[in-house]
């Protein structure tokens, strides 16, 4: 048993992958594959674990733009954008679950897919997710950034962009920069009045959720909409 131990640990990361799988790396040493090479006073696995602990984790590693990235030894343009790629790619194929597969079948890909999008920002930004008559994914557009009003998210421009997708149903989703999970009055109100709004034209809101880094809070699950 301890010489398999010992065999395991002498393999390089690529050589590990291929020979055990994916899952059996640890997280410097998946994102060491991706690097490829380190630094001259680094070697990749420890500029790895460089990059792991300044974001605190993948989240906030792939969330980060290309001149934060580059601000890290060892970092330059090649490899920020391998970094950015991974994180457009994971985000693409969560939508990929939503286009192809009734979305509120699937709850958890929309929690998934909007905590992809909106989990890492600074800012509070609002979406819409635009849905067809089999509740499958036409369309995600962004509805506004900063604090989330009637000021900022216009009904009728909401209604306006639903008919132009040709959409049945509606989800909305923003997100709680302060890590608050829970919506505020002015968040419920919004909600109210966008549903209303939509109903004129036979459109349904199916959702609002409250996204903040880790977790997704559905109006509809608390029966607020």
């Amino acid at each position: 048993m301890l010489s398999n131990s010992n065999s395991l640990n002498n393999l390089r990361p690529r050589e590990r992958l291929l020979k055990y799988g994916a899952h059996a790396l640890a997280d410097s040493e998946l994102l060491a594959i991706v690097l490829r090479t380190g630094t001259a006073q680094q070697p990749v696995i420890q500029l790895a674990q460089s990059l792991l602990h300044h974001f605190k984790g993948f989240r906030a590693l792939l969330a980060a733009e290309a001149s934060e990235l580059q601000t890290m030894n060892g970092i330059g343009q090649a490899k920020s954008c391998e970094l950015l790629a991974i994180s457009e790619i994971a985000r693409r194929a969560l939508k990929e679950d939503l286009v192809h597969g009734a979305t509120m079948s699937h709850p958890q890909h929309v929690k998934a897919y909007c905590i992809a999008e909106l989990g890492h920002l600074k800012i509070e930004h609002c979406i819409a997710l635009y849905l067809d008559n089999q509740l499958r994914l036409i369309e995600s557009e962004e509805l506004s950034r900063g604090t989330l009003n009637q000021a900022s998210v216009y009904p009728r421009e909401l209604v306006k962009a639903a008919l132009r997708h040709h959409a049945a149903a509606v989800i909305l989703a923003h997100n709680h920069p302060s890590g608050i999970r829970e919506p505020s009055q002015a968040d419920i109100n919004l909600t109210k009045h966008i549903k209303q709004a939509l109903q004129l034209v036979d459109i349904r809101l199916l959702d609002h959720l409250i996204i903040t880094a880790n977790h997704a809070t559905s109006l509809a699950e608390r029966s607020q909409l």
